[in-house]
Parts: C-alpha cells; structure tokens; sequence
C-alpha cells in the first residue's frame, strides 16, 4: 500500500473500539500510509499492568497500581514499541496474565491521572499521530482533527483473536473472554468504553485489514470524522 496524505499539517487521527475489532492493526497501517507516528494507547495501561505484576501489587489496590504508574516510566518508540524504563516490553505485554489483569489495572483513576498525559505528550511530537484505544476519541483527544470507531461483531472479534493467536479453535472461548472485557471497560467509572457523538462508525466485518485501511482514507480525504 503506497503512502498517502490527507493533509501536510500536524493531525491527531483518533481510533476507538472494543477488543478484537481491529483497532491495532488498522491504525498501525494507516500511520503509515500517511507517514505519521502510531500510539497504541491500551500497550501503555499493558506496560503499567506489567510493572504492577512484577511489583506484585494487588491490580485491585488503585492506590497501590497509581503508585506503581507513577513510577514507572512509559514511553512510546519512533516504530511504536511501548518501552517500559526505556526497555522494549516485546511480547511481554501480550501475555495471558496481562491480558486477564490489564482491565482492572486500567480502570482505576489514579492509573489513568499517570498515563493520559503521557500519552498527549507522545502525541506532540512530530508531525502528527493516529492514536487508538477504548477512550482515545472521549477522553485523551475529544479534540482530535478526526475520530473513528471500529466495530466487529463478538464473533468476527473472537475469530480474529483466535486466528492471530494460532487457536481458532479457541474461538468460542475466545468470545466469552471478549464480552467480560467488554463490560469492564464498557462500566469503569473513569473514561468508559463509549461511543463519541462526533465519531464515525466503520463497521469491519467481513473486510481485510487494507480495506478497512482504504475505507479510511477514504473517509478522510472527504473530510470524515472530524469534529
């Protein structure tokens, strides 16, 4: 897919949905198609997840996890690599004892005071960002130049998550997992998973990550999804 640009000016490109729907993989490749920097907002509330678990904090004590946040320095490499302390957090964000804690970590407010102003600050640099996460439209950009929100069907997300893991066996489990995250995120007190009123919605199923990608820029060389 060769590069393209909507505009030469500084943009934030803000991109929300649940788990599974695509979020990453989407806003990583229309980075670069417009040649700005990717800021995987979720890796940041992983990396902070993991330093609570290494800590071995309680993920239900917020005091504790916002001490933990406050501490550990956060940082998004020129490729996008979440490096925690300045070290590449790889794989290791990934992991299933992550995956299971990162909700509640995340939740908690004092988390949240630590990350958010980091992740705007990424966001200053440059020439401009596409940004993703659960609250990336609401609450860390509700001024982004344009804001977007990709929903799948719990299937088409738990068959993507089993099929990029190498289980697709795994599918059906895979969606029940999915709808717990969903309410986690969808009744956290703080910056919910929620649908911003000037967000337009892309429903993705049934098309690959460069049609989803072309409908974007599509959308944007229209003058989709802004404010």
């Amino acid at each position: 897919m060769g590069r393209e640009r909507v505009s030469s000016r500084a943009m934030i490109i803000a991109i929300d949905g649940p788990a599974g729907a695509g979020k990453s993989t989407v806003a990583r490749a229309l980075a670069r198609a417009l040649d700005l920097s990717f800021l995987d907002t979720g890796a940041m509330y992983r990396a902070v997840t993991l330093a609570v678990l290494r800590a071995g904090a309680a993920v239900e004590d917020g005091e504790a996890c916002g001490v933990i946040a406050r501490a550990t320095r956060v940082d998004i490499a020129p490729d996008g690599e979440v490096l925690l302390d300045g070290v590449p957090s790889g794989e290791a964000v990934r992991s299933p004892r992550v995956d299971e804690a990162v909700s509640p970590v995340s939740a908690h407010p004092e988390v949240r005071r630590e990350v958010v102003p980091v992740q705007r600050a990424v966001a200053a640099r440059g020439r401009g960002v596409v940004a993703e996460g659960r609250d990336t439209t609401t609450t860390v950009f509700p001024d982004a130049d344009h804001k977007f929100y990709l929903a799948a069907t719990p299937a088409e997300r738990a068959r993507r998550r089993a099929a990029q893991i190498g289980q697709p066996e795994r599918a059906v489990e895979i969606e029940g997992e999915l709808a717990r995250r969903d309410r986690l995120d969808s009744t956290r007190a703080t910056s919910p998973l929620t649908l911003a009123p000037d967000a337009e919605v892309v429903e993705t199923d049934g098309l690959s990550v460069d049609e989803v990608v072309a409908a974007l820029l599509a959308r944007l060389a229209e003058g989709g999804g802004a404010d």
